[in-house]
Formats: C-alpha cells, sequence, structure tokens
C-alpha cells in the first residue's frame, strides 16, 4: 500500500508564485515516473509536468518556462514550482507517480489534489 500527500496549494495574485509538493509513503521500492496533472472545472485532467527516474522533464506548452517540476528520491518527493501564475492556471492540482512496489508490483498512484486559485 502506498499513500500520498499533497501540500503546498493555495490563492495567490496573478504574477505570483506556488509550491507544489507530493510526498509518498508505504512499500515503495523505487518510483519510476512522476507527474502533475491539473483539471480546471468543466475540464477534462491535463497533464502539466512529468519527469522520468532518469531526471527527464516534459511540460504542457501552457506552462514551459513558468513551472519547473524536480523530484528528490531520497524523500520519495516530486515538487511542481509555479511561477508568473496566471487566472488561466486556476484548478485542482494532482500528482501521480508510478510506484513499483515492495512486492515487484506496479501500479499508478494519485494524490488528493489540492485547489490552486490565481486571482486578484
Amino acid at each position: 500500500q502506498v499513500q500520498l500527500v499533497e501540500s503546498g496549494g493555495g490563492l495567490v495574485q496573478p504574477g505570483g508564485s506556488l509550491r507544489l509538493s507530493c510526498a509518498a509513503s508505504g512499500s515503495i521500492f523505487r518510483i519510476n515516473a512522476m507527474g502533475w496533472f491539473r483539471q480546471a472545472p468543466g475540464k477534462q485532467r491535463e497533464l502539466v509536468a512529468g519527469i522520468t527516474s532518469g531526471g527527464s522533464t516534459n511540460y504542457a506548452d501552457s506552462v514551459k518556462g513558468r513551472f519547473t517540476i524536480s523530484r528528490d528520491n531520497a524523500k520519495n518527493t516530486v515538487y511542481l514550482q509555479m511561477d508568473s501564475l496566471k487566472s488561466e492556471d486556476t484548478a485542482v492540482y494532482y500528482c501521480n507517480l508510478h510506484v513499483l512496489s515492495t512486492f515487484l508490483t506496479s501500479q499508478d498512484y494519485w494524490g488528493q489534489g489540492t485547489q490552486v486559485t490565481v486571482s486578484s
């Protein structure tokens, strides 16, 4: 069993910054890919950023140059640094981790979601 705990969301003014964290715990052997998704009201969930076990990253075009994904393997944690936030970044943000458990089974896990609201 693996648990994910997200933190760092909140209300911020346009142009501001937030840092999201997602920490995993439990029967973890290794975490492969990690990613952040978001879902705005009335819209489908979309990939924001991803990072592989080797550290390669990819970003949605809408956030390139403003958001940075990183990971701390020792802490089983993935981060999303969000700068120059815009109103259109308002959404619930979810982390997603592809975990290889100590039982050598692979599964995707989702965080509980954290609200990010960009408004003046």
